[in-house]
């Protein structure tokens, strides 16, 4: 039987180059995204008949049951669900409104919860081998400044799968992180937070920090979902900070100062 991925975010950036690929490899494709005109561009990208849209505020938990309930019920099985959507604030904690706050956490780190507890009935349905495949960071390596509760937000996704991966074995589902470095995704394309005009995207550069291309996120997510790694590094960034954060952490505080500086 043809295998299905359900992926939160698709309506652009990771999601929409996972949805791409996982669908050219014969997979039956489940999109989920509050922007339903940016989900149909996505499905234009892929094979006829490859995908389906599905409205999906990820902050809300009936959302999430009636949206896998529905592509289950098209792709008969649920093998993968991609918790993908995020938010990405920035600047210093002081800069951030109670609202952005209340955002970063209810998108990035809520929405992952409501997902791993409606994705279970599916996953287990499918197991062994099924996946809950959570989209972190490498900001989940080490607090990086200027990114507080965003970073936060990513160590508590990473965290969650870290427990789930021993919660869940028993069931025979998988549980994997994504850790990618900066992705140019519309993500980046706006102001950090409401007190600057200033892009992401430049402050990304300033710091001379790279980008990676979304395929190779996408590659990284189909060798995450097939393999053994827990985590998955993407990016030099990512690399290089896994690195100094486990063996010299004095590094990565200077690091994340020059981030602070950018």
């Amino acid at each position: 039987m043809t295998k299905a991925i359900f992926i939160t975010g698709g309506a652009s950036g990771i999601g929409r180059a996972v949805a791409q690929l996982f669908a050219t490899r014969g997979w039956r494709v489940g999109l989920g995204d509050v922007d339903g005109a940016g989900m149909n561009e996505t499905l234009a990208l892929l094979p006829v008949g490859a995908g389906s849209a599905h409205p999906l505020d990820v902050r809300d938990r009936a959302q999430w049951d009636a949206a896998l309930a529905a592509f289950a019920t098209q792709a008969g099985r649920i093998d993968v669900v991609f918790n993908n959507a995020g938010l990405a604030y920035g600047g210093p904690l002081l800069d951030h409104s109670d609202e952005e706050i209340d955002r970063l956490i209810a998108v990035n780190f809520r929405g992952v919860l409501h997902g791993a507890r409606a994705a279970h009935v599916h996953l287990k349905r499918s197991a062994p081998g099924s996946c809950l495949l959570n989209t972190a960071s490498a900001a989940a390596l080490y607090g990086t400044g200027g990114l507080a509760v965003y970073s936060a937000t990513k160590f508590a996704v990473r965290a969650v799968t870290e427990a789930l991966d021993g919660e869940w074995e028993a069931d025979g589902i998988m549980v994997r992180s994504l850790m990618p470095s900066f992705i140019d995704t519309p993500l980046l394309a706006g102001p950090a937070n409401a007190t600057t005009n200033r892009a992401k995207r430049d402050a990304v550069v300033a710091a001379g920090l790279e980008f990676t291309p979304v395929e190779t996120v996408a590659e990284a997510a189909w060798a995450a979902v097939h393999g053994k790694r827990l985590h998955t590094l993407i990016g030099k960034t990512a690399r290089k900070l896994a690195f100094v954060a486990k063996w010299a952490p004095s590094l990565a505080r200077q690091r994340g100062k020059r981030i602070v500086g950018s």
